[in-house]
């Protein structure tokens, strides 16, 4: 009886309960309430049955089949992203002058957000652009090149705007692996690609994984670059989209919680497999404790 109350003035005088207590608000204020406030929004539509906006969702194709278009784009995006992360974190995983300046250099796209991206790429892959003004000059190709309003121009956004997230996540984890091993495994005879393919990168492994889940989830949810740069209502029509459409040009705040749900579904499903693949693949220590 008198356990109860001891424990939680205890809890009350740790100066740890307090330095976690205001991130905590936090997280509840801007992510467990919303998504606990959509939930409940989602299966409760006005006049409809509890199931209705998801029975809609699947019944209808022009929703579910947003799902395959936006696999479409975040998978290959994440996937190019990640594989021209590894070279070029392995490259500048060493300490030196020339590092900063290209990680400086790489990093600049992030700084730019969507929609300057968008408008660089108007300038530069437009049908008069200065891309499809040299292809034609040379002789490469013969028309107009079109990479705007269309997969490609999506796509190729989400590859800049992507790929200085994915590298920086890379070069955490590569640098976290210690460099000695590699060089034992030179005294070993091991050459630069041999010390890579059985030293580095199994220790790099479930760091990969983990930057291709943050890497997709981030890709998933693409709508400016789908807007701005592909076709809305047709190839590049993204799950976002949909939501979006729901929410403010139908004014059904329901179906719209409902589409963001499945959104979300989806992510944790292929963030799952990647998590069980890559426990499938390797099992051993990641490297230098951040995987």
């Amino acid at each position: 009886m008198t356990g109860e109350p001891a424990r939680g003035s205890s809890a009350l005088r740790d100066p740890a309960f307090w330095m976690a207590l205001p991130a905590t608000l936090f997280v509840v204020a801007v992510f467990v309430y919303p998504f606990l406030s959509g939930l409940v929004l989602s299966f409760t539509p006005e006049g409809k049955d509890t199931f209705a906006n998801y029975l809609e969702f699947w019944n209808k194709p022009t929703l579910w089949n947003t799902i395959a278009t936006t696999l479409k784009l975040a998978l290959p995006a994440t996937l190019i992203n990640v594989g021209l992360a590894i070279p070029v974190a392995y490259r500048l995983r060493n300490r030196s002058p020339f590092q900063k300046v290209a990680t400086t250099l790489v990093t600049v796209p992030l700084t730019l957000g969507t929609v300057l991206i968008a408008e660089g790429m108007l300038t530069y892959f437009g049908p008069r652009g200065w891309f499809s003004q040299a292809v034609q000059a040379l002789a490469l190709w013969d028309g107009p090149v079109r990479l705007t309003h269309n997969y490609w121009g999506v796509l190729i956004s989400l590859v800049i705007s992507g790929f200085p997230f994915a590298f920086l996540l890379t070069l955490s984890y590569i640098t976290g692996i210690d460099p000695a091993l590699a060089r034992a495994a030179a005294t070993l005879g091991a050459p630069p690609w041999q010390q890579f393919r059985h030293v580095i990168f199994p220790l790099l492994l479930s760091g990969l994984a983990m930057t291709f889940c943050l890497a997709f989830v981030q890709a998933f949810s693409v709508f400016p670059s789908a807007v701005l740069l592909g076709a809305p209502a047709g190839p590049t029509r993204v799950i976002s989209i949909a939501a979006y459409e729901a929410a403010f040009e139908a004014y059904d705040y329901s179906l719209a919680s409902a589409i963001a749900m499945v959104m979300g579904v989806v992510q944790l499903a292929v963030v799952a497999l990647v998590l069980a693949s890559r426990n499938f693949l390797y099992r051993g220590p990641a490297g230098g404790g951040k995987g």
